[in-house]
């Protein structure tokens, strides 16, 4: 039985997977999820519910995402995968000089030297554009809606949202920062579990941007807010770059996992480390969860593949190598080489040179999206443009200040990108949608998500609920309270640093819908570790 069949979930979580027919929608935000499927019902496809439901993350869950922030897609549409990359480049006026000369050693987190050209409005105008049914006008109606009047506030985004006025309370002082407490902070604190939160200027922005179809963000009154902003204030970014940006498509990246292709977002994003790390699994048995053995090698080929994609991964023109050297079987076979009994500390190889939201959607007409949006650090750069609500996000904090380095600062370039959508096929036909946000966790969440499917068979929902593993540097990984202790101690044995985390937000929250290539139906599963949800028609 393949695993979109498969009814197996040996964990003892709540949620069975959900069914449908007609269409789906998973995320991580029950509102956000009833968003998409208000414009299923209104005659869109999964493009347009993915962009109502993208739209509405921006709302519901600011913790993870915004309108300032940068986004990819995977669309199957036509009997075929389409790549999306809407990441936006670094300011042209910024340079590695620039930041040193500010006192800085390396890139930093908040403020305005982190700040990139946001993707998100870009990409919801071109999936509409290229794939939707519905005017961009219809698809972000839902969103503007929730910022109007406001929405009850969930548990987990409670939890997220006074952690980071926590630490933005102790941290901001300058005087740019207080737009961000005026929008998300208006009443001198976060929002608690069950209080309504909305705001009528991020909902006055999702108008402008919708009746535009995006071109106020890039070349009308929101890029003449930004451009003041940034200019009032000593910042990079400036209506120059925002009117220069287009978003990219591009030809997915791929490997054969077992008879399945897993495929990716080419770089500047990471999910080539994803398959790096299964073409390294692929030279050793399937994955049995339960073999202490086999979860070791596991960990070391994500160690080798993050440590290589984490230094060579940049936009992939200025990369050193190429991305089918990294992905050649003779490479897989030489790292694979290394992995022997005991915990490695990972090198860069040398082959021959030659904070986040994910959602997926599917309609009853053969359409599928992989979506992953993004401010990077939670709230972003904690910059909030007056009157706007858009929180800008701090993507830049990713650039190297080492001019050697491929992912090195520079004009007018796009950084070394965490976010990463993920979609499976077999035989040319979709499997569907996967992915799990959470920074530099999200390859080691992909290939979890992809062994636990291919190798143990779970269903979607099991698949999301099995104990994760997360490598952190080294020989350091961290597992969760539910995972066997027999296994943990095993691999202490081998040389690894074990230690167990009760913070779930380590690991990474996704969603997952597969379709059985036979009947057509949709399976999903989301995620038991936050406020997660799958609506259906």
């Amino acid at each position: 039985m393949e695993f979109y069949e498969s009814n197996r979930n040996p964990y003892p979580m709540p949620r069975l997977p959900i069914y449908s027919k007609e269409g789906m929608v998973a995320t991580s935000q029950p509102t956000a999820a009833q968003a998409g499927i208000h414009i299923l019902k209104r005659g869109g496809n999964a493009i347009d519910a993915a962009i109502a439901t993208a739209a509405a993350l921006t709302v519901v869950e600011p913790t993870s995402n915004g309108i300032g922030g940068d986004a990819f897609a995977l669309v199957w549409a036509k009997d075929k995968l389409h790549g999306l990359n809407s990441s936006g480049p670094s300011p042209k006026s910024i340079s590695i000089e620039a930041i040193t000369e500010r006192g800085f050693k390396e890139m930093p987190v908040f403020g305005w030297e982190p700040v990139t050209v946001p993707g998100v409005p870009a990409a919801w105008a071109e999936l509409a554009k290229k794939f939707g049914n519905l005017p961009l006008a219809e698809t972000l109606q839902p969103a503007i809606e929730l910022a109007k009047y406001g929405y009850a506030v969930p548990p987990t985004l409670s939890f997220l949202w006074q952690k980071a006025f926590s630490e933005f309370k102790e941290k901001f002082k300058e005087s740019y920062f207080e737009p961000w407490f005026e929008t998300f902070a208006p009443k001198g604190r976060a929002p608690l579990t069950g209080e309504v939160w909305g705001s009528a200027d991020i909902a006055k922005t999702l108008e402008s941007i919708a009746a535009t179809n995006g071109e106020s963000f890039y070349k009308g009154e929101l890029a003449e807010k930004i451009d003041k902003f940034s200019k009032d204030n000593n910042g990079f970014i400036s209506i120059e770059d925002l009117s220069a940006y287009s978003p990219e498509w591009v030809d997915p990246i791929s490997v054969n996992y077992r008879g399945y292709d897993v495929w990716e977002i080419p770089p500047n994003g990471q999910g080539l480390s994803v398959l790096m790390a299964l073409n390294i699994l692929n030279q050793f048995p399937p994955v049995d969860r339960n073999c202490s053995k086999s979860i070791h090698r596991m960990i070391e080929s994500i160690k080798l593949a993050m440590t290589d994609g984490n230094y060579y991964i940049t936009e992939s023109d200025l990369m050193d190598v190429k991305v089918t050297d990294l992905l050649s079987d003779k490479y897989a076979k030489e790292r694979a080489s290394l992995i022997s009994d005991m915990a490695l500390m990972p090198s860069i190889g040398k082959p021959m040179k030659g904070g986040t939201v994910y959602l997926a959607t599917a309609d009853g007409e053969g359409n599928m999206v992989s979506f992953i949006q993004s401010n990077y650090e939670g709230f972003g750069s904690g910059l909030v443009v007056p009157g706007t609500g858009i929180a800008l996000q701090d993507r830049g904090n990713n650039f190297s200040l080492n001019p050697e380095d491929p992912n090195c600062l520079a004009p007018n370039k796009r950084t070394f990108h965490t976010i990463i959508p993920g979609f499976m096929t077999k035989n040319n036909k979709p499997i569907g949608p996967f992915g799990i946000m959470g920074g530099f966790n999200q390859p080691q969440g992909h290939v979890q998500a992809v062994i636990n499917s291919v190798d143990s068979g779970l269903n979607a929902q099991a698949t999301l609920d099995a104990p994760r593993v997360r490598w952190l540097s080294g020989k350091s990984i961290l597992v969760e309270p539910h995972f066997p202790q027999y296994l943990i101690h095993e691999l202490l044995s081998m040389g690894h640093d074990v230690k167990i985390s009760l913070d779930s937000t380590m690991f990474g929250r996704g969603q997952i819908i597969w379709r059985n290539p036979d009947s057509g139906t949709l399976i999903g599963g989301t995620e038991s570790r936050t406020d997660g949800t799958i609506a259906v028609l």
